[in-house]
């Protein structure tokens, strides 16, 4: 019987307090991190993409965050350990990648989990800041090494460059799944309201779709050449175009909103859209949405929704397309060894327009290796 495998040291940047989201995180080992089981898969990371949902845990903006927390929920690396009960035909050496989601209960009598929807399971474990039902705490990738359960773990297709994937795993997956569910595609018009790091994935992701008309929808002018380069067929800047909202009136069928604002003007936004059309809300706002009056979707037909991630089905999927029409998200890159000040230029707006950190350490590790 062969040794057991020894674990890595499990070690990354950890916020300690509400101070963390202000550069402030320090780089320790990880207590109680998860039980290693047959079902496994151990990555050695290389690339993990910034979120706002980095921000929002590290400053306990969505409610009391269980310090220390390591965030990060974008990882990509190389697979170093496999259980032997491992799903996907995963193997040691495989590149890969982690989103938001580390498990769920994939019971046979959850009705999420049979039917594809795990992303939506009651009992499903956060990448960061969670807790599996062993007690053991998860935590994410601003870090050297993650374990995770192989049914949240994707190979990552050749043709994507591993500090693409990485924001991809949530930024991306965050607008794929709602725009793909609402019928984006040919014959339709569509909104992406908010051009940032979630935003501009909208941008390309409809246009991937097919989509017949994507219109990008941003409060200044100063994206506007960014977004038409990503492929936007026009854009609309609330906050310089006067009467944006009468001139643009029940011209979309879809609007995917990423902004997180209780100050949004969301009953404008609203009139953008035909009879019938879908309006569904990504952006997670720390306090609560706009009021609104009843009438401002009732007398359209005006269906309201929401969407968060999406299941492994649909992360699959999404980076197949991406493969398959090289789509290139606009990333800036900053070594893992500076994850503080990315964090901070993160809440600056500093990004064009998403951050993925490098492990540069690892990556060369991985070089010398190959």
């Amino acid at each position: 019987m062969p040794p057991p495998t020894p674990s890595p040291k499990f070690q990354g940047w950890l916020g300690l307090d509400k101070s963390a989201a202000e550069g402030n995180m320090v780089w320790q080992q990880f207590p109680n991190p998860k039980t290693w089981q047959e079902t496994d898969v151990e990555i050695e990371i290389t690339h993990c993409g910034i979120c706002g949902s980095d921000i929002h845990t590290l400053r306990s903006g969505w409610g009391p965050t269980p310090y220390p927390v390591c965030v990060g929920h974008e990882i990509v690396g190389k697979a170093t350990r496999v259980g032997s009960k491992a799903t996907k035909g995963l193997k040691v050496g495989d590149r890969v990648g982690v989103g938001a989601q580390n498990s769920s209960c994939l019971r046979p009598d959850c009705e999420d989990c049979a039917s594809g929807l795990e992303n939506h399971c009651v009992r499903s474990v956060n990448t960061f800041a969670d807790k599996y039902p062993d007690g053991s705490q998860s935590y994410g990738g601003y870090a050297d090494y993650h374990r995770c359960p192989s049914h949240f773990v994707f190979k990552i297709p050749e043709a994507i460059a591993s500090e693409d994937a990485a924001p991809m795993l949530c930024g991306g997956i965050t607008v794929y799944s709602p725009l793909r569910e609402n019928g984006c595609g040919p014959g339709k018009k569509v909104g992406i309201i908010g051009v940032g790091g979630l935003g501009h994935f909208g941008i390309l992701f409809a246009k991937a779709l097919g989509a017949d008309r994507v219109v990008g929808i941003s409060r200044r002018g100063d994206k506007k050449q960014d977004v038409l380069a990503m492929g936007a067929d026009a854009y609309i800047a609330t906050e310089e175009e006067k009467n944006w909202h009468k001139t643009h009136a029940r011209s979309l069928d879809l609007i995917i909103c990423t902004v997180s604002s209780p100050k949004m003007p969301l009953s404008r936004y609203l009139s953008l859209l035909r009879t019938k059309g879908t309006f569904i809300q990504v952006g997670a706002p720390e306090d609560k949405l706009p009021e609104m009056s009843a009438f401002h979707f009732i007398s359209k037909g005006v269906k309201i929704g929401g969407s968060m991630i999406g299941s492994p089905g649909e992360i699959e999927e999404m980076l197949q397309l991406a493969a398959e029409k090289g789509i290139k998200p606009w990333i800036m890159r900053y070594p893992m060894r500076e994850a503080n000040k990315a964090v901070v230029d993160f809440e600056k707006g500093v990004p064009r327009y998403r951050i993925c950190l490098v492990n540069e350490g690892n990556v060369e590790k991985q070089r010398l290796g190959s």
